[in-house]
Parts: structure tokens; C-alpha cells; sequence
């Protein structure tokens, strides 16, 4: 395999170790609510703190244009250890509430230099192939995701610190792996100073704008359904008296498996079309919101199983398909900065589809709250179907 040939590889790797602190908290949250007496809302709470952090992180990166100034690579190391390090400070044993969220909305702020810089470093280095690419590396972060609920497995043995440890360790590596194995890419094309107007100026290209705004739509379900599986889960099992689910397992197995629906999606994409392929995985996770009360009220818990893993597929499969369409629709010297602002506004609108269902929660037992999701694959489907917008 040539030197080049393993760029692609150590990037998967370095995104899948360092966004494994991405659900850390939430993969650990009985034990948080248990050790630091935690009120049962806290899971929406400290997901929307990481979300938070993660916003504001991107907002600065944005502003500063810090991905397109300075090596990319660097960049992501020093988000990996601090991101690391804020993680660790979960197992500290006299937090309260507010010392998490304060630990959770750091660990989201680094991890803006994680995540969109690991796509602006594969744009740097792949151009024809970018859908392919960014399906491997979106993957990656789907998997580093679910990571945490399969080490939670561990935590009948091992006690629930070391879930924090592993993942903060694991950081560490990517990071390191980033910086000595991924030099700055041939395609990149750095920026020599702070241009405040970038972020507001980049939507006045009507490409840009159009599935820029399918994304969003497309973040709206994403990251409220990946927090809220394993309350669906426990549901489930709460209304049918004889079904007993591994729900650390599962929850690792639904979420997870979105990461191969990701490289599949990319694949299908180069035949397909991207535009096209985004917009079918958009619709049919749509239509999963639409249906989902049906499969709660299913007998058949391997059908509601079975459900809940398609519906992990088809709610991610688009967006590495979409984060293509951003980069080629940025100009090359702000590529960086154009695909963290989008991720900026991206991820804020998971706060209030997280909070939305967090609060629906209180007030109802109702199992048709999850079609409130269905919101944003309308309007990004709506935004998809726009003629003469969009690259293919």
C-alpha cells in the first residue's frame, strides 16, 4: 500500500478514537445520575451541553477562520488533548450538575476542531472522490459515537470510570495519529488572515445556501434520535412486561450501525448521484418518524429491534452525502471555514429538537412524540427538491 493509500485509513481512525468523546456522558448516565444525584432529565441536559459547547466551539473556529489559517493537523491535536482532558474531569468525585455540564459544553467546544477539521483535511486531500471519502470518515464518527455504549458493557465488571478513561485515552491516540501520520493535504489551500465577512458572506452563493439548509433539516432528527435511543428502548420494554433488552448493547448496534449505511450511501452516491441519494436517504428517515408510534405498539420486539437499526441507517446515511455538497460548493480557500459554520448552525438546531422531546417527555407518555422529528427532513427535503441549485 503506498504512502497515500493510508491517509484515508488514519483518518477514519483518528475520528472514530477522538468523537468517541462525543456520547462518553450519555453511554455512563445511570451511573452519573446514581453517584452524583442527578435528577432523570439530565441525559438531555448534558447531550445539549456537548451540543452547546460544540456550537460555540465552531462559531470561534468560524469567525477566526482557525481550520483554513493554520495546519489542520495541529488544529486536531490540540482539540483531541484538551477534549481529553475535559472528558477525564467527569470522573472527579465532587462534581454536581453544574461542574457536568460546565466539563460537557468543553468537551463539545474542542470537538469542533475535531470533526469538521477531520472533513476539511479529507477535502484537502480528495477531490473527485470526496462523497466516498467523507462516507468513510462520517462513519467513523457514527461509530466513535456508539463506542461509549458498547464500553458500558464493561461496567458490571470494570466500574464506569473507566468508560471516561478509555475514551479520553483513545482521543489522545487520534490526535497523535493525526499529526505525525497526515501532513497538510495537496489540495489545500490556506488562508493568510481573518475574514469577518466569511461567515455570513458564504450564504450569498444560492448553492451553498440550498443544501446548506437540507443539512440542517437533516440535523434537526439526527442527533435527537441518537440521544433518545435508549429511552426508547427502556419504553418499549416498560410496556411490554416480558421483554428485556440490553440496552447498552443495542443502543451501540442501532447508533453504529448508521457508519455502515454511511460508506454505503457513498458508494451508491458515485452511480447514483449525490443530490439524489441524499434526498432518498432523507425521505425514507422521514417517513421512519411518521411510522414510528406503529412499531412502539408492535408485540413483535425483534420488529421494533429491527425498526429502530433501519431507522439508524437511513438518519445519518445522508449526511456525509450533504457535507460533500457544502465542500464543493465552497470556495477552496474557505472550504474549512464553510463546512464548520454549517456545522455550527447544524448542531444548534439539535439543542432544540433535544430539549423539545426532553420537555415532551415530562408532559406525556405518548409514543407519537418522535414524529416532531419528521420537522426537519420535510423542510431539507423541501430545500433538496430546488431545481438548478445544487452540484451534483
Amino acid at each position: 500500500m503506498k504512502p497515500s493509500q493510508l491517509i484515508l485509513p488514519i483518518i477514519v481512525i483518528s475520528q472514530f478514537c477522538c468523537t468517541s468523546l462525543w456520547f462518553a456522558g450519555n453511554s455512563v448516565i445511570n451511573d452519573l445520575i446514581f453517584n452524583f444525584n442527578l435528577k432523570a432529565d439530565a441525559l438531555g441536559h448534558l447531550t445539549s451541553a456537548v451540543q452547546f459547547g460544540f456550537i460555540i466551539g465552531t462559531l470561534i473556529f468560524a469567525i477566526l477562520t482557525i481550520a483554513d489559517r493554520f495546519s489542520p493537523s495541529k488544529v486536531f491535536l490540540i482539540s483531541a488533548v484538551l477534549g481529553a482532558l475535559f472528558n477525564l474531569g467527569v470522573i472527579y468525585p465532587a462534581n454536581n450538575l453544574t461542574s457536568l455540564l460546565i466539563l460537557r459544553f468543553f468537551t463539545g467546544f474542542f470537538l469542533a476542531g475535531i470533526y469538521p477539521v477531520g472533513m476539511k483535511i479529507a477535502a484537502d486531500y480528495y477531490q473527485k472522490r470526496l462523497g466516498k471519502s467523507l462516507g468513510f470518515l462520517v462513519g467513523a464518527l457514527v461509530i466513535g459515537t456508539a463506542f461509549p455504549h458498547v464500553l458500558n458493557q464493561m461496567t458490571d465488571t470494570f466500574s464506569w470510570k473507566y468508560v471516561i478513561l478509555a475514551t479520553s485515552s483513545l482521543a489522545l491516540l487520534g490526535g497523535l495519529l493525526m499529526v505525525f501520520l497526515v501532513p497538510d493535504g495537496p489540495y489545500r489551500k490556506p488562508s493568510q488572515k481573518t475574514d469577518l465577512s466569511i461567515f455570513l458572506g458564504v450564504f450569498k452563493n444560492r448553492e451553498f445556501r440550498s443544501v446548506s439548509f437540507g443539512y440542517f433539516g437533516h440535523m434537526w432528527e439526527l442527533y435527537a434520535f441518537w440521544t433518545f435511543v435508549p429511552i426508547m428502548l427502556k419504553k418499549y420494554s416498560t410496556e411490554h412486561d416480558l421483554v428485556q433488552f440490553n440496552i447498552p448493547l443495542l443502543s451501540f448496534i442501532i447508533i453504529g450501525i448508521g457508519g455502515f449505511a454511511c460508506i454505503l450511501s457513498g458508494y451508491i452516491a458515485q452511480t447514483k448521484g449525490t443530490k439524489k441519494t441524499a434526498f432518498v436517504a432523507l425521505l425514507l428517515s422521514c417517513f421512519c418518524c411518521l411510522i414510528s408510534p406503529l412499531f412502539f405498539s408492535s408485540n413483535f420486539e425483534n420488529l421494533f429491534i429491527a425498526f429502530l437499526i433501519f431507522w439508524g441507517m437511513v438518519v445519518i446515511a445522508d449526511s456525509p452525502l450533504l457535507s460533500t455538497l457544502v465542500a464543493q460548493n465552497a470556495a477552496p480557500q474557505i472550504k474549512g471555514t464553510a463546512l464548520t459554520i454549517v456545522n455550527c448552525i447544524g448542531f444548534s438546531i439539535t439543542i432544540i429538537s433535544i430539549q423539545l422531546i426532553t420537555r415532551l417527555l415530562q408532559l406525556t407518555d405518548s409514543n407519537s412524540i418522535y414524529t416532531i422529528l419528521a420537522i426537519g427532513p420535510i423542510f431539507g427535503l423541501i430545500m433538496l427538491r430546488k431545481k438548478n441549485t445544487l452540484k451534483l
